[in-house]
């Protein structure tokens, strides 16, 4: 049986979202999001940086989020969720999945460590700034290409778990602006699926 190392309020959510939409038994084990969980040696042997998700799979275990959603559609789901390569939606598909930590997570990364994580004395207004500006910048390709489609392929797909994902939490921060009139129906698609509320949920 699959086992995915998770913690609320990470990348992990994507995976548990992935293997509920797949209907895939697993097992999870919950950590907290603190370094006595997530940098322990028992944790650091999983992941050498300490970090979630790790997907455990028999002997093979592996992270990244990406890696993950990749390996599992290829191993769990004959390459399910995803156009053949052959079609005309592959390169959308392989663009939009791979776009979520290129150009949308990067913002969205210094926005949390700006906002949650660091102490309030610590912050740096001008950095939170440039960051939020940037990932609205990133996100209107996206409201763009969701012109006309319920989902940046069309039909649901891998993309959909990794950029969507990053959607739903850019629109938690307060990055999806009113006049991105598709990514917010995109995001409320996305909140309606019942496996995705599962993820949150764990959250």
């Amino acid at each position: 049986m699959l086992k995915l190392h998770f913690a609320p309020n990470s990348r992990a959510g994507r995976i548990v979202w992935l293997l509920e939409e797949l209907g895939l038994p697993h097992e999870i084990n919950k950590m907290a999001f603190h370094p006595k969980d997530l940098k322990s040696d028992e944790h650091r042997a999983r992941h050498p940086l300490g970090r979630v998700p790790v997907l455990e799979d028999g002997d093979v275990s592996i992270y990244e989020s990406g890696a993950i959603v990749e390996y599992v559609l290829e191993r769990h789901k004959n390459g399910g969720l995803k156009p053949a390569v052959e079609s005309a939606q592959y390169p959308e598909y392989l663009q939009w999945f791979h776009y979520c930590e290129g150009m949308v997570m990067p913002p969205v990364n210094t926005i949390v460590v700006q906002t949650v994580l660091l102490p309030p004395e610590r912050r740096d207004e001008t950095a939170l700034g440039q960051a939020q500006r940037l990932l609205t910048k990133a996100l209107a390709p996206v409201d763009a290409a969701l012109d006309g489609k319920d989902y940046l392929t069309g039909e649901f797909s891998g993309a959909d778990i990794m950029l969507g994902h990053a959607c739903y939490m850019s629109n938690r921060l307060g990055c999806v602006s009113d006049e991105m009139v598709n990514l917010k129906a995109y995001v409320s698609r996305i909140e309606a699926r019942p496996a995705f509320q599962v993820a949150i949920q764990m959250h």
